[in-house]
Formats: structure tokens, sequence, C-alpha cells
């Protein structure tokens, strides 16, 4: 970074902008664009890599069960990782921090194509995950202090466009990839995004920096870290016969007597990693601890169809891939119609309505047998798809209404934390509760009759989020989508 770029802290008021003005640049589509478009190479790899599970367990000569562990290791890796990324932001800048992401990104990516065994799948998939947990909110962060809060929905909303061309041509593509080609060429094809979206960051991509950087809170990165990683840890072993069930127990214990510890540390340290006093806010923590329920099931929805349609169905990864790319086609249809539902309705009444109806999706979806038409199954998922959006979109919007410009770094940082567990959580339960309904049933495989239950189970999850929407006041998250008080 040359000497010239200039260092932002939150953006300018719009009369303020000139041409030379960071914040009039970013407050445009062009930033948010390119910031999506280097996110594209994460959803694309997440669902990819899903529809590839059956195939990457055969080479490996396991059970396609027992693959999870090749996303949760993700998730563990940048749950240990994702405290730095607030700091490492301030003190290097999020430009650079976001550049050297990509670059480790692609790196992690190369390791997983060459991996022979699900050991060595399991440490490149690692690296990805550290380099995803500065990745996504750092991303984020540039966005936060470069666009006015009335603007971030809409800014948001562009910014998760490219990104959910991953999930619209990842299934696809993955199924293909599998099916008439070997699986590491999923790992592959994120090489030629990582370059492209390193040149456009490094020529657009404004830099934001804090002016004066806090000191760095060892202790309760390594807090965090050890509290998240074993309970991850601890999720996604659960009912297996992987591990004793006192090491289980042991694992959960160690995880909430590391997270209690910080919580006693947070309070005497000034400049602790993750600020709880953020979630004193209702909004945010309406959108991070309630709509944590809902992102349990949502991050459980992709491995669970993968087991439906692949192994239970006996579907081809290219045949599931056609059927499942709906889902996202309607989550990306639903991006330009956010703001306007938002503005009509208002977050609180969204949430809740919605709430409902995502519940309601994945209770169809778990009626789903191998004799029903194949139309009939996409327009479910395609539905489903675009509501499960909507619910996304309100949550990552409403996170922020109350928080101020210094508060931001901190908050993007415990907001994608949370964000990471309890996906890591859905894909484990998930997994473990596949195994407990197999034995509940005396099968020795995976049927339409085991793993519907599953989406049942998800679906009540997502209702217990209402508990928290319900609490928001009425004008809840207004100024964020310019919605006037009626």
């Amino acid at each position: 970074m040359s000497p010239s770029d200039e260092t932002v802290e939150g953006a300018p008021p719009p009369e303020a902008a000139t041409p030379k003005d960071t914040g009039a640049i970013t407050r445009g589509w062009v930033v948010p664009a390119i910031i999506g478009s280097a996110l594209l190479m994460q959803t694309l790899n997440a669902t990819v890599i899903t529809n590839a599970l059956p195939a990457m367990a055969k080479s490996f000569g396991v059970e396609p069960v027992r693959l999870s562990i090749a996303i949760t290791v993700y998730m563990l890796s940048a749950a240990i990782f994702l405290p730095l990324s607030g700091w490492l932001a301030d003190r290097f800048g999020a430009k650079r921090i976001f550049l050297a992401s990509i670059v480790l990104y692609a790196s992690g990516s190369l390791a997983c194509a060459f991996a022979g065994n699900l050991e060595t799948m399991i440490a490149a998939r690692f690296i990805q995950g550290a380099a995803g947990a500065t990745l996504m909110p750092v991303g984020r962060l540039v966005l936060l202090r470069t666009t006015p809060k009335s603007e971030l929905v809409g800014a948001m909303s562009v910014v998760t466009m490219p990104a959910l061309l991953g999930p619209v041509i990842g299934p696809v593509l993955g199924g293909a990839i599998v099916t008439f080609a070997d699986w590491p060429w999923i790992f592959l094809i994120n090489l030629p995004i990582a370059v492209a979206g390193f040149f456009l960051v490094r020529a657009f991509v404004p830099e934001v920096k804090e002016q004066a950087v806090p000191r760095i809170d060892t202790p309760g990165i390594l807090l965090t870290g050890l509290g998240l990683a074993a309970l991850i840890f601890g999720f996604e072993n659960i009912g297996r016969d992987t591990l004793q069930p006192w090491v289980v127990g042991g694992l959960f214990a160690v995880g909430a007597l590391s997270l209690a510890v910080y919580g006693w540390h947070a309070k005497r340290t000034p400049h602790a990693v993750i600020d709880l006093s953020i979630f004193r806010k209702k909004t945010f923590a309406a959108a991070t601890i309630g709509g944590g329920f809902m992102r349990t099931a949502m991050g459980a929805n992709p491995f669970l169809l993968a087991m439906l349609l692949q192994v239970a169905f006996g579907m081809s990864a290219f045949a599931a891939g056609t059927m499942t790319f709906v889902s996202a086609v309607g989550a990306l249809a639903m991006k330009t119609t956010a703001p306007p539902i938002l503005r009509r309705f208002g977050f609180r009444t969204v949430l809740l309505v919605n709430a409902v109806i995502v519940g309601a999706g994945f209770a169809v979806i778990s009626l789903f047998r191998p004799e029903w038409p194949h139309w009939v199954i996409m327009v479910v998922l395609g539905v489903s798809g675009f509501f499960r959006s909507l619910q996304f979109s309100s949550l990552n919007g409403l996170a922020y209404a109350e928080i101020e410009s210094e508060e931001m770094s901190r908050a993007a940082t415990t907001s994608s934390m949370v964000q990471q567990l309890v996906q890591s959580i859905g894909i484990g339960l998930s997994a473990s509760l596949l195994h407990l309904l197999m034995t509940l049933q005396g099968e020795t495989r995976l049927t339409a009759e085991v793993v519907g239950p599953a989406f049942a189970i998800a679906g009540a999850f997502t209702m217990v989020s209402m508990l928290w929407f319900w609490r928001l006041p009425a004008d809840a998250g207004d100024e964020m989508n310019g919605r006037k008080a009626t």
C-alpha cells in the first residue's frame, strides 16, 4: 500500500463525497460487487464440496456420513482464527489482510486437490478455514466502514449477489466434475477465481484502517479458540463411535469452561477480542443469538440434501446438483426484493413471518420420497431457497442497526464467530442425528425414512429464533432500510 492511501473510519455523509472520496466510491455497486466476487470462491467451494462428499468418501474408503468432518474441520479452523480477524484488519489494514486471505485460501485449495487420504484432506481444509476466517469478516468490515447505515442493506445485497453465484453454479458444477471427471477439480477451480479476485481487490477496493489499534488480547484469543474448537469437535462426534462418550463429554466441559472463563476475562479487559457488551443491544442479540438457531438449521441443509438425494435416493452427483441448484436460484432472485420488503414491513415482521415459512419449507422437504416428480422437488427447493435467503439478508442487516463506527470491527468478528459456530454445530448434529436415526430404525444405510425426520427437526429449530424476534420493537432497524415511521 502506498503512503498516499486514505485511512477510513466509517463512511462520511453523502453530501461530503468528492471525486477522490473513498466513501463515495464504495457507496456505489463496484466495490461491494468486487468484495462479493472475491467471496465467490468461498461460497462456491462450500456448495461444491457438499455435493462431492459421497465420491470423496468412496475415494478415501470411508462412510459418507464420516465426510462431514471435511466440512466441520473447516469451520473449526475458522472459529479458532476468527477472533484475530478484526485485530489484524485494524493493525495491518483490511485490504492487505483481505488480499492475504485470498492467497492463503487458494493455497489451501491446492493442498485439498492433492490430498490422498482423509487425514491429509482434514489438514488442508484446516488451512482453508484459517483463510476463510478472515476472508468473510474482513470483507464485511470494509463494507461496514465505507457505507452509510441507510444504504447498508442495499450494499449487502450487492455483496451477496456475486457470492450467491457459488451456491447457484456450485451444485451443478460440482456434480458434473464428480460425475464426468474427478473430485480434486472441485478445489482447483478456485485458483482462477483467486487470481481474478486478487487483482480486482488490489485495484479498486479502498484501504480501511483504524487510527488507534488496541493491544492484542492474547488470553482472550486462546480462550475463545479453545472453547469454540472443543465445542465444535464435541458436536461433530456426539452419538458416534469415533470417540469414547467420556471424551466427548470432556470436550463439552472444556469448551463451556473456556468460554465461561473468557466471559470473566472480558469484563476485566478494556480491549477484549470479543466485546460481550454489544449483546446488550437488542438488534444485535436478536440477529446473532436468535438468528443462530436459524443458521444451525440452514448449515445442516446442504449436507442433509446431499445425503438424501445421492445416498438415499441413489442419484448421481450431477443429477442431484441440477436439482439443488434451484434453491440457490431462488436465493439469488430474492436479493433484489429484500430492501423493498424490509422497507414495507420492517425487520421484526419479516423475521417473524419468514421464520414460520422457512420452518414449513424444511417440513415439506422431510416428506420427499424417491417417487416424487423431480419438478415438484425443484419447486419446493426453489421457494425454500428464496425465503431462507430473505432471512439471511434480514439478519445480516439487523445485526448492525445499533452498532457504532468504533464497534464495527469487534461486532463483525463476533457475528462471524457465532455464525461459524452454529453452522458447524448444525452439520455435526445432523451427521450424528443421521447415525442415531439409522440405529433406532435398524438400518445399515441411509434411506429417505432415515433422512426425512432430520429435516423436520431442523425446521423445528428455526422456530426457536422467534423468541428473540418477538421481543424486538416494531421500528427495530428502520434506519438500516430507510423505512419511515407510520
